[in-house]
């Protein structure tokens, strides 16, 4: 058997011409510790800069006059910190990264990593730390909003109604997408609200938002400050009169005979179920209805007839449904007797309500009175000729609620407005009914509080696990009882994977201890 010889290639190794250390042959004929010791290309690099940041708005100096919000450890925090590094394009940049620096210790640190050739044919790799002290200093833009009339841009939101319940609504709109980081200040008036920016162009996007939220019409007018014929320079103060439609939720309405028309032909007596960018319109006799966006109201507006004032309390003492129905609506023929009149007369009322599925024997419900109303005759001028309805049922109604201080376990939020001048105690009551009454409507309708954001109160869980311990127990007994006490009434109320934890007046421990407790919620 012949053998085959292999031969074993071995590398040449050097000596270091500065150490004596045996290494692979390389151009520099030197090692990587002498290549370091000799050539520094961190050289030039500043280790410790200073940048400035507005603890008001968030943002950070972008020299010479410019301001950019970044949040801690992202990507545009660290895009602005290497821009920052002076010398930094005449290396090559391999990775960078924040180092964990506590929150309050004003510090950020990101290591660097740079590749740069020091020899011919030979490369250098250095890591390096660059430590970033960060300082107070106050934006133009959060200066100016400090400082009295330095606006440039107005809106002035406003609706012809009786009440504001369309502006609370608004406001927790506004609280939600946070269309009001931008204004400078927040003027409540008498029929609306003013909202203050310093560019012109926060005020169009404001506009713009507001156009998606509600059903308004606006127009926009300019003011000239000061001008430069020298530069050719002007100033001017901008202002948007923007109105909100009259009609509001659970209004009751008379359509014009052109826009009854125009939206099939329908009964022009028709209830407001819902405002958003459209109005959601329905008949209580046939459900028939659509919905009616801000153009077509404004070519032929109209006001309502009867709003929320004028609700007469019925009760309920037989149904029967007819069997259409239309989403959570369901027509039906009810007969009802105002509650004024219980003991005092036997007068009752048969008519027709799409509140089928809501209602049943011994309820409490809402509605128009037509039959003693009082209506102007330029108003209801499309029913001439056509037959009213005796009563117009509106929504299901909760009397208990208005007999106890219940106590909520959630509260909403609030904007941080000026109050309007010259207020009365007659206005600060009305604004507090406006207010309960909007709470309950949120209480009795989950589709209406969907899109708000609720806040637990302190020991909201407590509070709930309480109630649903007495109504278990009112249940049992009044099965015991076999139905002979009175029967409380099931009030309707947020359920507590509805609520948010309220951040805001909680220490950095609370909200880890609140994060550990509950990882995956709000």
């Amino acid at each position: 058997m012949q053998m085959t010889f292999e031969p074993q290639h071995t590398q040449a190794r050097i000596l270091c011409c500065m150490c004596g250390t045996p290494i692979a042959p390389n151009p520099s004929n030197m090692c990587v510790n002498c290549i370091r010791g000799q050539v520094d290309i961190t050289d030039g690099i500043p280790k410790q800069l200073t940048i400035f940041h507005c603890g008001h708005c968030g943002r950070y100096l972008q020299p010479p006059d410019s301001w950019i919000y970044a949040e801690l450890e992202s990507r545009e925090l660290l895009t602005y910190c290497l821009k920052r590094l002076k010398g930094l394009n005449k290396v090559k940049l391999v990775d960078a990264s924040f180092v964990y620096t506590e929150p309050h210790s004003r510090r950020l640190k990101v290591k660097v990593t740079v590749q740069q050739e020091v020899f011919t044919s030979t490369i250098l790799q250095q890591v390096f730390v660059c430590e970033y002290i960060v300082g107070n200093q106050q934006c133009k833009d959060c200066a100016a909003s400090f400082t009295e009339h330095t606006w440039t841009a107005v809106v002035q939101v406003r609706q012809k109604a009786e009440h504001k319940r369309t502006f609370l609504f608004l406001e927790q709109q506004i609280l939600k997408h946070q269309a009001h980081l931008h204004t400078i200040k927040i003027q409540e008036m008498p029929e609306g609200i003013d909202f203050f920016f310093g560019h012109r162009s926060h005020a169009n996007k404001f506009v713009d938002f507001l156009q998606a939220v509600v059903p308004i019409r606006y127009k926009t007018s300019e003011k000239l400050i000061s001008s430069d014929t020298k530069s050719n320079t002007h100033s001017f103060n901008y202002t948007f009169s923007a109105e909100i439609s009259p009609v509001s939720r659970d209004d009751l309405v008379c359509l014009p005979r052109t826009v009854a028309q125009h939206m099939g032909g329908v009964c022009p007596f028709l209830i407001c179920t819902k405002v958003s960018n459209v109005i959601h319109l329905l008949d209580a006799n046939t459900l028939q209805g659509g919905e009616m966006n801000a153009a077509v109201f404004w070519q032929n507006p109209f006001r309502p007839i009867a709003g929320q004032r004028q609700l007469v309390e019925y009760i309920v003492l037989d149904i029967s449904l007819l069997g259409p129905t239309r989403g959570k609506f369901a027509l039906a023929d009810i007969q009802v007797a105002r509650s004024r009149d219980l003991g005092y007369n036997d007068i009752t009322f048969y008519c027709r309500t799409h509140l089928g599925h809501i209602l049943k024997p011994g309820d409490t419900c809402l509605g128009y009175d037509i039959k003693a109303g009082n209506f102007n005759d330029a108003d209801v001028v499309a029913m001439q000729g056509k037959e009213l309805p005796d009563v117009i049922l509106v929504r299901k109604s909760y009397p208990a609620r208005r007999k106890r201080n219940r106590q909520r376990a959630w509260r909403i939020k609030q904007l941080e407005k000026e109050e309007a001048p010259n207020m009365r105690k007659t206005d600060y009551a009305k604004a507090e009914e406006d207010m309960e009454k909007f709470l309950q409507d949120l209480e009795e309708d989950p589709e209406y509080r969907a899109g708000i954001n609720l806040y637990k109160v302190p020991g909201a869980e407590q509070m709930i696990s309480e109630k649903k311990a007495a109504k278990t127990a009112m249940d049992d007994e009044e099965d015991n009882d076999d139905g002979g006490g009175d029967e409380e009434e099931d009030l309707p109320e947020p359920e507590l994977n509805e609520l948010i934890d309220d951040m805001d007046g909680m220490s950095l421990q609370d909200r880890q201890q609140q994060q550990y407790n509950n990882p995956f919620g709000p």
